[in-house]
């Protein structure tokens, strides 16, 4: 990929302000990246440059949010190479967890490796970038299963019904990112949303509330298309909601939200308190092994 097709994503706010909302204690972002583009080399076909955004800035955000505990997330501009989120996930130790790509080349001793280091998931992310073909979706669940990950999935929403007969084979635990990432906002009647419903009803799939600003068309601050979504979703599944910031926001050509506004926005999404300490604390829990 020439460096004219590489766009460029706007760098994270150094000096985010406190929230409304008081977490609850064991607070758990569940999707953040760190970019260490010094350090370490970043996938040619990516598609976008990431703002740098290290360890430091994450851990002075979440001090300021008052997040206790996160789950990193492998991005897609490292490719298969993990080493910049098992270092971060590392300096953290027991406060962090971590989702990695790892294709069909991966050995089951660097799987046992990273189980112990925290990782609890690996990433399929089926847009722009990704490292892995949906082909070797059902083999990498299976083998992965064995060391109690989840699969996480990032797709266009609307492609759901497609794969839905895959995903319901799969064993273990999905977790769906973004609300389902519906690349043009569908109303809670849309086919490709009831998929996603059913999924989440079903008791084996998780969904992120996270990083509605990557596809609504209402905008901020409340992002209603989104918004309509994930209360539809809290309602028919509590327990399988989880809350992050998607921290650094990489997501080029768009402005980079208020990360404080990122908590707040929940109290529309999910009005009831306890509802929301789920999404922000006992399900990731529970998912991740905290």
């Amino acid at each position: 990929m020439s460096n004219a097709a590489i766009r460029y994503c706007i760098a994270p706010d150094r000096n985010p302000r406190k929230p409304k909302i008081v977490l609850p204690k064991g607070s758990i972002d569940t999707h953040v990246h760190v970019f260490e583009m010094k350090r370490y080399k970043m996938n040619p076909d990516r598609g976008y440059n990431p703002p740098d955004s290290t360890l430091d800035d994450l851990k002075h955000l979440h001090k300021t949010l008052g997040v206790d505990r996160v789950v990193f997330t492998q991005p897609s501009t490292y490719g298969t190479d993990n080493r910049c989120t098992l270092e971060a996930i590392a300096a953290l130790g027991p406060l962090a967890r971590g989702v990695v790509v790892v294709d069909q080349t991966v050995s089951d001793a660097e799987l046992e490796r990273m189980t112990r280091l925290g990782v609890r998931g690996i990433r399929f992310h089926m847009m722009e970038g990704g490292a892995l073909p949906w082909d070797i979706l059902e083999t990498m669940a299976a083998r992965v299963d064995n060391f109690g990950w989840h699969v996480q999935l990032q797709l266009d929403g609307r492609t759901l019904p497609d794969h839905e007969a895959l995903l319901k084979r799969l064993p273990g635990t999905l977790v769906v990112d973004h609300v389902g990432k519906f690349m043009e906002p569908v109303p809670v009647d849309h086919p490709a949303f009831r998929v996603l419903l059913k999924l989440a009803e079903s008791g084996r799939t998780y969904v992120k509330l996270s990083a509605p600003y990557n596809w609504s068309k209402s905008g901020p601050p409340n992002y209603s298309d989104v918004g309509r979504l994930a209360t539809a979703l809290k309602k028919a599944a509590p327990e399988r909601m989880l809350w992050a910031t998607n921290w650094p926001h990489p997501m080029p050509n768009t402005p980079i939200p208020d990360d404080a506004w990122v908590l707040d926005m929940m109290l529309e999404w999910i009005p009831d308190d306890a509802a929301r300490n789920k999404a922000f604390a006992d399900n990731p829990a529970r998912l991740y092994g905290f």
